[in-house]
């Protein structure tokens, strides 16, 4: 709106180029017509429109109406909200919402342990989790045990010591027990909570012995509860990709593989360089993964094993345990994979998958987070790489929720237990290759996914 001085003006200038008009129509027309264009502007100045404000102390602040994305809200609660889309349809499109069910429908998890892993991963991702929840607590640590309990909500008569351990029978509440123990622990504490009706869900390695991982199936099933293993690498989103473009050869035929997963591990007081607790060193531990991914990415079983072992000499780290394993594996498809695993080097965890018109890596390929996909194809007079970004997810939300689903849906788990034996056979023979100096034969197995149970849903 213009100011009152310059409508004065324009309505003077308006009168002057109209003196012709009013020569001829009357003065008391030309009157008229001024009174009204004066009152018009008039009215118009005395009626602004003003936003409302809140008065603070440092002056009024603008008071506008609340307004609510446009959203589709499903009725099953299952389902996410649908936002309003604000990304153009070119882009890389958003995961759905976070859609946790309401708390009395989420399987209840008790946690034995509460070592670096539970505190640092598993709790925080419980607290994350669509359909688990945490409700109980198991450890050797009163002042510790308490000090989580009222973290996370835990009720304090749901807190158990290792001697009540077989107290959690009684507790309708719990549904699963999740172990994160040292490994030499998992079958004892398996056998007992299949024994106290609850379902499993155990952290690799299976166990430190072939006969320990079977006596565990057995008790499971004997129990009628679920046994799963926590191979998280195979809930990933990352890594469930190489899986795909291998099995629908995206770049031909692979030929080989090579993967290592090594570390700079030190405290030679950990349980983990004590073979009682941990079953062996390097390859149990951090070794597994790659053999396990590698049997994920291509859905088949070694034929024969060859492998090489070596510690430092006076280590102090290394007298019970090994401290690098070098490996080979032959599959029945003609793939050869090459493994390498330590607790003496530098962080490395990557893989690489070599197919003839291509390549797919993996790098890094095994921490919780930050894990990144890469491929290389021919294209005519050119070499394309593409990083291939599925967007982060928590791992140990993933492998748990869909325990949960299979014990809600009575399905069995993608990786149960007999996937964990089949680890553990393999690994024995890598043993065995080492120390005889010799390759070592495996029972041929032709079947794909040959232990694998239902795979997780897709988002």
């Amino acid at each position: 709106m213009k100011p009152i001085d310059s409508i004065t003006e324009q309505v003077a200038v308006n009168r002057l180029s109209r003196s012709q008009f009013l020569a001829t129509a009357g003065r008391g027309l030309a009157i008229g017509a001024l009174s009204s264009a004066l009152a018009s502007c008039a009215k118009q100045v005395a009626q602004p429109v003003t936003a409302q404000t809140t008065p603070t102390p440092n002056g009024p602040v603008p008071k506008l109406p609340a307004v609510s994305p446009p959203a589709t809200v499903p009725s099953d609660p299952a389902k996410p909200i649908e936002l309003e889309p604000i990304k153009a349809k070119t882009e890389q499109k958003n995961p759905p919402t976070p859609t946790p069910l309401p708390p009395g429908q989420r399987v209840g998890y008790t946690v034995v342990g509460l070592g670096h892993l539970t505190l640092d991963e598993i709790l925080p991702a419980l607290s994350m989790s669509k359909k688990s929840k945490i409700v109980a607590l198991v450890s050797g640590s009163p002042e510790k045990m308490k000090k989580v309990a009222e973290q996370y909500g835990v009720r304090n008569d749901y807190c158990y010591s290792y001697a009540d351990y077989d107290k959690l029978k009684d507790n309708k509440d719990v549904q699963v027990i999740y172990i994160v123990l040292p490994n030499g622990m998992h079958a004892e504490y398996t056998v007992r909570g299949a024994q106290a009706g609850k379902h499993i869900l155990c952290e690799k390695p299976m166990a430190n012995t072939v006969a320990e991982c079977q006596t565990m199936i057995d008790a499971c099933k004997q129990a009628n509860v679920k046994l799963m293993i926590a191979y998280r690498i195979q809930y990933e989103p990352h890594n469930r990709k190489v899986r795909e473009m291998v099995q629908a050869n995206q770049f031909g035929k692979v030929k080989s593989i090579i993967a290592n997963n090594g570390q700079n591990s030190d405290n030679p007081k950990h349980w983990r360089f004590n073979k009682a607790l941990a079953g062996g060193g390097s390859l149990p531990d951090v070794g597994l993964y790659c053999l396990n991914t590698i049997r994920f990415v291509l859905a088949e079983e070694p034929t024969e094993v060859s492998a090489m072992i070596h510690s430092t000499p006076g280590d102090p780290r290394f007298t019970e345990v090994e401290e690098q394993v070098n490996w080979l594996m032959k599959f029945p498809s003609g793939v050869q994979a090459s493994c390498a695993t330590s607790y003496g080097h530098h962080d490395e965890k990557s893989y690489r998958v070599l197919a003839d018109t291509g390549w797919i890596k993996m790098d890094p390929a095994f921490p919780y987070q930050g894990l990144k996909l890469m491929t290389s194809q021919a294209q005519g007079k050119e070499n394309q790489l593409i990083e291939h970004d599925m967007g982060q997810k928590n791992h140990f939300m993933a492998e748990m929720d869909h325990f949960s689903d299979c014990v809600t849906t009575n399905k069995v788990p993608f990786t149960p237990g007999e996937e964990g034996l089949q680890d553990q056979k393999i690994m024995e023979a890598i043993y065995q290759s080492a120390r005889e100096g010799r390759p070592v034969k495996l029972a041929r197995i032709d079947r794909k996914d040959a232990f694998r149970g239902t795979p997780p849903a897709e988002e």
